[in-house]
């Protein structure tokens, strides 16, 4: 089991690394917003692999391409750590700079490689799509 929380220790989280669907690397302009970095690394469960303890607020948005994005921070630090996306039900994307341990991630793709800074280009190790990869 793999833990992780918030900056203020307020909102804290229990997953199974071993129910990850996938790791991602994230390039969109609103990662890069909402990270004040140039990517999100991002990896992807069930919704029912994942428990939460403590409350968290949620920002809704459109993303780039249309997807109706939902993500939770926490309510006292700010610290954004899920990401919800209404096309894929019962799935929640999980920050992996939110884990307390991530030495186990290992990341499978890089999307929105399009949009990525040129100061932080996208590793030619990984896969990498110029926006997101299909949903299916």
């Amino acid at each position: 089991m793999t833990e992780g929380g918030c900056l203020c220790g307020e909102l804290r989280y229990t997953c199974d690394e071993s129910a990850a669907v996938t790791a991602l690397h994230c390039h969109c302009k609103d990662c890069q917003r909402v990270t004040g970095s140039g990517k999100a690394t991002v990896v992807m469960f069930p919704e029912s692999g994942v428990s939460i303890r403590g409350d968290y607020k949620t920002f809704s948005s459109l993303g780039t391409d249309g997807s109706h994005v939902n993500r939770g921070f926490c309510a006292n630090c700010g610290s954004q750590l899920f990401t919800f996306v209404d096309e894929i039900p019962g799935h929640v994307f999980i920050k992996a700079g939110t884990m307390d341990s991530s030495e186990w991630l290992t990341v499978d793709l890089t999307c929105w490689a399009s949009s990525a800074p040129e100061w932080l280009t996208p590793d030619p190790a990984i896969p990498a799509v110029p926006q997101n990869p299909p949903v299916n």
